[in-house]
Formats: C-alpha cells, structure tokens, sequence
C-alpha cells in the first residue's frame, strides 16, 4: 500500500539543496570529481556525468534494477511516491537504466566511466549520521567488447579508498545487491572502527538484458557510495547536520575536504514522549514524521530514540486506561503510515539541539509539543504547558 507525497511536500522535497552540485562550492562537489578523476587516471577511460532529474519512474528505481516486488524498500513508509508509477529516487543508482538504454545503439568498442552525484530521497530514523535527503554518488564502468571481474572491481575500491580516504586500511565484505553479482561492502577503518563507505559489484546480466545490451558482449563495474559519510569521515565529522550549518564558524569549512575544527556546540536539551502509535511503526517511520512536523525547525531535532514499544494488551490496566486504549482497538492512522493490526504504547527520547544557539526550556517544549501531536495517535494528549 502506498501514500502520496501532496503538492506542498513535493515542492518542499524538490526545494532542498543538492550540495553536490558543481556550482555549491561546499565539500560534498568535491569528492564526486576526485572519485572520477582517480577512477579515470587508473583506466584510462573517460568520464560522463549525469544530473538527472530526481523524479523518477518507479520502474526504473527497482524493477529494472532487479528489486523483487515485495521489497520492503518500495513501502511508502520508507520511500517517497509521487504517483503510482513516479516517485522521487531512493538512490542515485535509478539513473542508470537510462545512461544502459542510450548504449543500444552502440555498435563500436566503448569504455567509459559514468557518474551519477545527487540527492536521493528517504525516509529515515534520526540521529547524527542519517537525514531523510542525504547525497550519494553511483560510479558504473561500462564496457563492451572486453571482459571486467572480480580484480577489475576490487582496483576499483582501491582507487575509490585513496580519492576519499588517503592510506587508510580496508576491506571488502561479501554483500548481496540485486543489481550486481559478486557483491561486496566497502569497509574503512577509522579509528579503530570499520565504517561502511561503499558497495559494489559486477553488473548483473539482467541489468543489462533490461536494457537490450547483450551481456555476452556488455559488462561493467558498479559502486553506490554515501557522499555525506563520505565527507563526514575525510573531515572528521560527528553530526551530519554540519554539512548544512549557516554558522560562518562552520561554513566555512565546508568549502574544502581539510580536517573540521571542532567549534563550541550548543547544550542538547531531551524531552521523552508517551505516544499510542501502530503497534509496527519504527524509528525511521517516526523519524520522518518528526522532521516533516518540524518543517523549517527540522535541523533543531539532533535525534530520536525509540526506548520502548510495548503492545496494548501488554499494558497494564491503568496505563490503559490513562491513555485510553482498548487492547482490540485498530490504529486510527492519523498523521502516520499505518500497516500494524493494533496499538502500542511507545517510548521515544527526543534531542534537541540547535548548531548556532541554546535553546531555551520554552522552545524545547513547544517544539516537542509539535512532534508528539504529529506522532501520536491516541485519544488522550499529553501536552506540556509553554
């Protein structure tokens, strides 16, 4: 079951930013150039970028691209649909099956690296890694009239690893994707921890056959990478909210990929909330709705935990009854996505936390007041007096 994005939240989605983009001046338009720029000296091939639009079929995000039709990605609740057939890309990968169908007509050699930066659109959990329109960059090899493998791909990694993270160690761990075969994770170890960075993998055949290039004759190399990770580990980078900061503090650093100098950071102030939600809601179902109620304040929310969720018919009486629920009563889907068959009672911590100033007691309960009235879904309200 799918819900549509309105015109408000469409034009909202469509308004934000793409810091990728090559006249941003910001740090996220570099690495996508160093990648291809490293990639294309260690081949010798050339380089085409693509910026296409990010409304795209649905088709082209998932069926072309080998997802099953009962992936749990293509759920409204965690990807953004315009239309039944339109949706806003989930990755950036949903550019290629346009960039295979233009080869068709390719008779002659050819090998060319394509590169696809952008903004892809989510909804995700809240925290300091994840936001619900980070950027990412697809790097595909493609090649006809000769044969690409497994060595091919992990050079590939390697060169990746030095354009973004410069003598750092890493490794490649198996990792199934329905667009590649011999699928891989790319992993970085930074400060001792391994970090995703990447994934990759041969081109799958039915990628290719989809787009009528024959795979005896077609082959290629293919890699997905988060830009906002990406430039959140070569800096140094703790919250991702940074990469957007108005402060001139942090702004200006970043303008280039230089180590971030930590500036003073505003005091977080937490509010708990008691929310009767669908007994099958999530952090990234909750999350979204959180960023989506706080609009224009979204960048205040530095987090949102789920402590608890606890069924309705595991609830004692009085908890029942204090937030007036009956163990057999349906959700009443107001605000959120609903595919759960019962409620529950939910814990969620709140951080919130502005990049430029502290917030006051006042504000930090009028903005949680906002997120609990969009969150939850019960008869009785909680609401803490401003």
């Amino acid at each position: 079951m799918h819900s549509y994005l309105s015109p408000a939240e469409l034009t909202a989605a469509l308004s934000i930013t793409d810091l990728s983009a090559d006249d941003s001046g910001h740090a996220l338009s570099q690495l996508p150039s160093a990648v291809s720029g490293a990639l294309a000296a260690s081949w010798g091939v050339p380089v085409k970028e693509h910026r296409a639009s990010p409304l795209v079929s649905t088709r082209d995000n998932y069926d072309r691209l080998g997802f099953s039709p009962d992936d749990i990605t293509r759920d409204s609740r965690y990807s953004r649909h315009v239309s039944p057939t339109v949706m806003l890309r989930s990755h950036t990968s949903a550019g290629m099956p346009a960039v295979l169908d233009a080869l068709r007509g390719e008779m002659g050699r050819y090998d060319t690296l394509h590169v696809l930066p952008g903004l892809v659109y989510r909804r995700d959990a809240v925290d300091r890694t994840h936001v619900g329109t980070p950027h990412q960059l697809d790097a595909w090899r493609l090649r006809s009239r000769g044969l690409l493998g497994v060595p091919d791909l992990t050079g590939m990694l390697g060169a990746v690893v030095d354009a973004v993270l410069p003598g750092t160690r890493w490794r490649a761990v198996p990792s199934a994707h329905p667009y590649t075969t011999a699928g891989v994770q790319l992993d970085v170890q930074v400060r001792g921890e391994w970090l995703e960075l990447a994934e990759a993998g041969l081109v799958a055949a039915s990628v290719l056959r989809s787009a009528s290039l024959d795979p005896r004759r077609w082959c290629g190399l293919a890699l997905g990478m988060g830009l906002d990770r990406a430039v959140m580990l070569r800096k140094g980078i703790d919250d991702i909210r940074l990469l957007r900061s108005t402060d001139p503090r942090v702004a200006v650093q970043m303008t280039d990929l230089s180590p971030y100098r930590p500036v003073s950071a505003m005091p977080p102030v937490r509010r708990d909330l008691s929310l009767v939600c669908a007994d099958d809601v999530d952090a990234e179902v909750l999350g979204d709705a959180a960023r989506s109620a706080l609009g224009a304040d979204a960048d205040v929310l530095a987090g949102l935990e789920v402590l608890d969720v606890t069924p309705v018919s595991e609830l004692p009486a009085g908890a029942r009854a204090r937030l007036g629920l009956m163990p057999d009563r349906a959700p009443l889907g107001r605000g959120l996505p609903v595919r759960g068959s019962g409620q529950a009672n939910v814990l969620v911590r709140l951080t919130l936390q502005s990049l430029e100033r502290t917030l006051t007691s006042e504000e930090a309960n009028r903005l949680r007041n906002r997120v609990y009235l969009a969150l939850h879904d019960g008869p009785q309200l909680e609401l803490i007096a401003v």
